[in-house]
């Protein structure tokens, strides 16, 4: 046989075998992966709007370990570690040579150990996969590990894993879980001293902890600062300056707010690591603290509750279920803000604003506060007292039950309840029982929430909102009736905004209405303006009584103080919608310069007329009035039958210029789209139709 064919075979015999060998690897390698699933072992995370942090819960092993890219942190803190650690890891493919032969001549010449070999994805082989002691064997398990590694992964994702996975002492795990522990903050921009300690405590988290030992922590960031690598990214004279920051000695809580709805987006989707909310953060942050303050004030087992949202878009931008969450004896667990309570007066301004839009009353129609009977139900004022004659607007913003009774005797408990149910909220009756005249004074169930949701659509000029769950549920307007039209919704507000603020507040523009229940159970307070509206509830979660509950004394100061810690902006009401003024009583039409309610109904006389009817235009017709060749729009003929003249006719609650003894008038639109049309009798008895005007 040739020289030149033993080669040959030579040549194809090592080929064969490093084939071999490759195939053996690569099925050793494909048959034996690295166990990268821990990566997948995350905390889950509640965050809000804006991507900050909420709350996070910890993994099943107990670890805080958040998950963490390199976007997520300060880009020197980056740098310092590929210097301090793995000069080398942009180039190498899991193993450095250099320093693997650095560190044995090193062991050979000392004895000992000097320096390490170990590269970032060994580091990351160990913390997927730890062992026990460090021999041998274990070492070229590790290395092993590495090549495995790189070949499944980008150095980018290997950095990443090493920032979520490095250990920082305790059960903290990643650099962001360190950084917001030890310093209270993100790593997205850290000192020179911070990303030092950072980078060392992983080497020996448990002796290096500062919490427990501030020297070797303090000597362990020194000889960061000082490796020549790491003052090359530094620059010059920035280790001396570093190393005159103190160490933090303690280890804060982490970020742990809105316990409640972060509870509800671990329920509503188990399996998802990054729950993303409506809230806001500072303004979370500032109304828990207010909540916790004043139940604090207010004594043992007195919650707080309270909802912020926005009336344009129906985001919930703060949610608080209780004044502490962890506080046993409030029962702080329990949600409040979901929970049906009697929501006192309350929802007054919505019996008013159907009054203003039936045209009934104006804001200085005189309305009788005196003893009165319907059939058997006697309401009283909350302080036992009777006003006399007053105006709405005095009856509105004194909350008096009586007069209340009478409006909502005119406009039906039944035609409320439609209302509420146009904002998609449906008020809770007593078992076996019809609406009825109780439902003024808080004789009905409602969450909080919902009752935020209904203030919500009559501060966004009466157009019902969907505040949504703050999670995921989408929140907007409702496309749907009207809760109340614009005109009567801006009196209600109008009526609202001059309720005297509670003592030592100031006058912050917010229109704002209190509630109290029947025996000191609940205190309510809710108001919003131009932009925000919030809902604060007090009282006990088991339902028990707590005297000298209000909702102007305990509940009021909350509402405001709410609003000046939440950090939102006030906004200034919204002007006035076309048709909306105040009239002086004395320039009202007679019919409304007083209301006055007999047992069988709304009267002023006895008459025999039947009761006014409008029968043009027909209840929902589209009116199209075109236009003159001036370009003039042609008024609309107003016909009606039946009451007894003079007839006074209103459009949007707005009285047109003068009465009227004829059943055909006209009116002349200030605009398109939809409009209420009152007309009122001499006896006082009103019809209504609302029509479109195209």
């Amino acid at each position: 046989m040739s020289i030149w064919r033993k080669l040959c075979i030579g040549m194809a015999a090592n080929l064969a075998l490093a084939a071999t060998l490759a195939f053996g690897l690569d099925a050793a390698d494909r048959a034996y992966p690295p166990p990268l699933q821990k990566a997948r072992d995350i905390s889950p995370e509640v965050l809000d709007a804006d991507g900050q942090l909420l709350r996070a819960f910890a993994t099943s092993g107990g670890h805080w370990r958040l998950g963490t890219k390199a976007a997520d942190v300060d880009p020197q803190f980056v740098r310092m570690l590929i210097a301090y650690e793995d000069q080398r890891f942009r180039q190498h493919r899991g193993i450095d040579p250099i320093a693997l032969a650095r560190a044995a001549v090193q062991l050979v010449a000392n004895g000992r150990i000097v320096s390490g070999a170990s590269t970032l994805s060994m580091q990351v082989a160990r913390l997927i996969e730890p062992r026990e002691g460090r021999s041998l064997t274990a070492k070229v398990q590790q290395l092993v590990r590495a090549l495995q590694i790189e070949r499944r992964l980008s150095k980018a994702e290997i950095l990443d894993l090493y920032l979520t996975l490095a250990p920082y002492g305790g059960n903290l795990e990643g650099v962001r879980a360190a950084s917001l522990a030890y310093f209270g903050k993100e790593p997205r921009r850290l000192t020179v001293a911070q990303a030092a300690l950072l980078v060392a405590l992983p080497q020996l988290p448990e002796r290096r902890r500062p919490d427990r030992n501030l020297a070797l922590a303090e000597a362990a960031r020194s000889r960061v600062l000082h490796r020549m690598a790491v003052e090359k990214v530094i620059g010059e004279g920035e280790a001396e300056r570093a190393e005159l920051a103190s160490i933090p000695t303690q280890r804060l809580q982490l970020p742990a707010y809105a316990a409640h709805l972060a509870e509800a987006a671990r329920r509503k989707e188990p399996d998802t690591l990054r729950h993303i909310t409506t809230l806001r953060r500072p303004v979370q942050q500032g109304l828990e603290g207010v909540a916790k303050d004043f139940a604090a004030r207010l004594g043992a087992k007195v919650s707080v509750a309270m909802v912020m949202a926005d009336v344009r878009t129906g985001e919930i931008v703060g949610e608080v279920g209780s004044a502490n969450y962890f506080d046993a004896s409030r029962s702080g667990w329990i949600d409040m803000t979901r929970i049906n309570r009697s929501p006192g007066s309350t929802l007054k301004p919505f019996i008013y604003g159907l009054a203003f839009e039936d045209g009934l009353v104006s804001q200085e129609t005189i309305i009788e506060d005196r003893p009165a009977d319907f059939f058997g139900y006697r309401p009283r004022n909350f302080d036992m007292s009777y006003q006399g004659d007053v105006s709405i607007r005095q009856a509105l913003q004194l909350s008096l039950n009586v007069p209340a009774v009478r409006l909502l005797d005119a406009v039906g408990p039944a035609r409320l309840m439609v209302r509420f149910r146009r904002s998609e909220v449906r008020p809770v009756l007593p078992p076996n029982e019809a609406p009825g005249l109780a439902i003024g004074l808080g004789g009905v169930g409602i969450t909080l929430k919902d009752l935020v949701q209904l203030y919500a659509g009559l501060a966004n000029r009466g157009r019902p909102v969907r505040l949504g769950d703050g999670i995921q549920d989408k929140p907007g307007q409702i496309m749907a009736e009207p809760l109340l039209e614009p005109v009567a919704a801006w009196n209600v507000a109008d009526v609202l905004s001059g309720v005297m603020p509670p003592l030592g507040a100031g006058q912050r523009g917010i229109a704002y209405k209190t509630g109290t229940s029947y025996g000191y159970r609940d205190a309510w307070s809710v108001g919003f303006d131009g932009n925000y509206v919030l809902g604060v509830w007090v009282g006990r979660p088991d339902n028990g009584a707590v005297p000298g509950l209000t909702g102007f004394g305990s509940a009021a100061p909350i509402l405001f103080e709410g609003f000046a810690k939440s950090g939102v902006a006030m906004t200034p009401m919204p002007s006035a919608p076309a048709g909306a003024a105040r009239i002086a009583q004395a320039q009202l039409p007679i019919s409304q310069r007083r209301f006055s309610v007999t047992s069988s109904g709304l009267v002023t006389a006895s008459t025999r007329e039947p009761a006014p009817q409008i029968v043009y235009p027909p209840e929902g017709a589209r009116v199209d009035l075109g236009a003159k060749s001036g370009g003039e729009i042609m008024p609309l003929a107003l016909k009606l039958q039946g009451g007894r003249a003079p007839f006074r006719w209103l459009a949007n609650g707005k009285p047109l210029p003068e009465t009227s003894r004829r059943r055909v008038n006209q009116w002349l639109p200030d605009g398109g789209g939809f409009s209420t049309l009152t007309v009122i009798d001499a006896a006082g008895r009103a019809a209504s139709v609302r029509v479109f005007v195209d």
